[in-house]
């Protein structure tokens, strides 16, 4: 089995990488033999340090190049996690440089697979920007994508690509769309849900930490360990049960900022939760209270995906994997 995760240096891209070698790689039946050859890494940097083991391959370039792509899958790929993105406030500031890598990027490398003609695996990660407007105050699987942001949109054309391929039978393409991913250990990122990881993630290591938002804010969230598992689940499940609706909301939980810490005052003490203060930035605000906080994952759960207990569960887990790492 050979397993291609784009975005491969970054905070998702490692973990995955770490599951799937721990697991001995993916389970389903059309892979051929499940032994797992090798998983590479597509990444423009590799600012951690590579995994050490020798499955693991890392190929330094843009998602944007072509040939690169090309050579990397010629090799074959039975299943690929497209995960390589600008993420929100960086495909919004940067309009041209969202489409390439957001865009371009997708298409060149479902091109790629789709020239193998062994209609591979393909799992591709969307998120909740894909809604904004005039929601419900309950967002549905039936509730339609109106993107209000450039990241959404692309997002958006980014599924529609992964479907009709899929319906074409160029590939076996299955679209999560992810809650925001709490609490990303690292550093923050140009991410607009970014900060809600920052007022946990800096005040648990003793620094302090801005919100841009109101404590009344509320997000759709989901741990990095939850979403992880989600996207090997997503990659695992038969075709017959993904039907012709290839996309997917997946779960999570809503939490606002105040429940958020308060939960960091329960879990590391008041102390922690007054290292965060509040500074309003409208252009933040504009972009993350476009997004729905409210979602009924109904078809999520039917098919088996799970979303975290409640914050402090998620809070505790990332003090878990930070003892874990340095040790």
């Amino acid at each position: 089995m050979r397993i291609l995760i784009t975005g491969g240096g970054g905070m998702l891209g490692q973990m995955l990488a770490r599951s799937l070698i721990e697991r001995g790689g993916l389970r389903f039946a059309s892979a051929g033999s499940p032994m797992l050859r090798e998983i590479v890494l597509l990444d423009q940097a590799f600012p951690q340090m590579p995994i050490d083991d020798a499955r693991i391959r890392c190929v330094q370039g843009q998602v944007t190049d072509r040939p690169l792509i090309e050579r990397t899958c010629a090799a074959g790929v039975d299943a690929l996690f497209h995960l390589a993105a600008v993420v929100s406030a960086g495909a919004e500031s940067d309009f041209e440089l969202g489409m390439r890598v957001n865009v371009d990027g997708l298409r060149a490398t479902l091109d790629a697979c789709r020239a193998l003609g062994s209609t591979p695996r393909i799992v591709f990660a969307s998120s909740v920007a894909a809604f904004g407007g005039e929601l419900p105050h309950v967002v549905l699987d039936t509730t339609a994508p109106t993107p209000q942001s450039s990241y959404g949109t692309q997002k958006v054309i980014g599924e529609l690509l992964v479907a009709d391929m899929t319906r074409k039978g160029f590939i076996d393409g299955r679209t999560l769309r992810l809650p925001t991913i709490v609490v990303r250990p690292g550093k923050p990122n140009l991410a607009a849900s970014g900060f809600m990881s920052n007022i946990l993630r800096e005040p648990l290591a003793g620094e302090a930490a801005v919100c841009p938002v109101s404590a009344d804010a509320c997000m759709w969230i989901l741990s990095p360990q939850r979403a992880i598992e989600a996207l090997i689940h997503a990659m695992e499940l038969p075709a017959e049960l993904w039907g012709w609706n290839r996309t997917l909301n997946a779960p999570g939980i809503t939490v606002s900022v105040r429940q958020a810490l308060d939960a960091l005052a329960r879990v590391a003490g008041k102390e922690a939760a007054a290292r965060v203060r509040f500074i309003p930035d409208p252009a933040i605000e504009r972009i993350v209270l476009s997004w729905p906080a409210r979602f009924e994952a109904e078809r999520s759960g039917r098919l088996g995906f799970r979303a975290d207990a409640d914050i402090d569960d998620i809070i505790r887990a990332h003090l878990q994997l930070q003892q874990r790492a340095a040790h």
